[in-house]
């Protein structure tokens, strides 16, 4: 797959804490210039990107980020407000304690209320993959698929672990044909990036590939 190809698969991502108002600009103008799938960015600043973007991009956000123990009713609010300020896709956080104590039902009320309010935008599900056993890995694929979620997303990058091979082959293989694959945290390489895709991912969440393909001068 030519490089060019797999960018097209990429939400172009800054979430850092101290990330600036220029730096999310630039994020954007390289989205444009390489046509990601999108740019994916904190709440903050989806408005000022829309502005700044106009129509030329998706914009993607994240929504109890990173920790996912907002309550269901702040996760709601975040997603209307970032919906209203332009944003495209949402990317949301599972409760990981109630994962942890097996809440498999309360997960999938939450996220199915989350995509009552994305409607007919991306909603995409973090479940922090290293976090969790393959068996509740494959409960919370369950989860997402019954509460009707786009997408399931491997990791939010601040946990200590991001997308793996076994990890992509799992979902892919326990997720309702509905439900696509985001990888993410830790890709570094168009090798990587590659492989995800091969094994069933649909999206890749980085900020690399894109720098890559900077420093080369492509």
């Amino acid at each position: 797959m030519e490089k060019r190809e797999i960018l097209t698969y990429v939400d172009h991502t800054l979430l850092a804490q101290d990330a600036s108002l220029g730096e999310i600009k630039t994020l954007c103008d390289d989205a444009i210039l390489y046509h990601t799938a999108s740019v994916c960015i904190p709440p903050a600043y989806v408005q000022e990107a829309r502005e700044y973007a106009q129509d030329r991009m998706k914009i993607c956000t994240v929504i109890g980020f990173p920790n996912g123990y907002h309550t269901t009713e702040t996760k709601k609010f975040e997603a209307q407000n970032a919906i209203a300020n332009g944003a495209d896709e949402i990317d949301m956080v599972i409760h990981l304690g109630w994962a942890r104590d097996h809440r498999y039902e309360r997960i999938k009320q939450e996220i199915h209320s989350l995509k009552e309010v994305c409607k007919d935008k991306v909603l995409k599900v973090i479940v922090e993959a290293c976090l969790f056993d393959r068996e509740e890995k494959i409960q919370l694929c369950k989860a997402v698929t019954e509460a009707g979620a786009d997408y399931i997303k491997t990791s939010t990058g601040f946990a200590g672990g991001g997308a793996t091979a076994e990890d992509i082959r799992l979902f892919a293989e326990n997720i309702g044909k509905n439900v696509r694959i985001k990888a993410a945290g830790g890709i570094s390489s168009f090798e990587d990036a590659e492989e995800f895709l091969r094994l069933g991912a649909d999206r890749l969440g980085t900020s690399r590939l894109v720098k890559l393909m900077k420093s080369s001068g492509m």
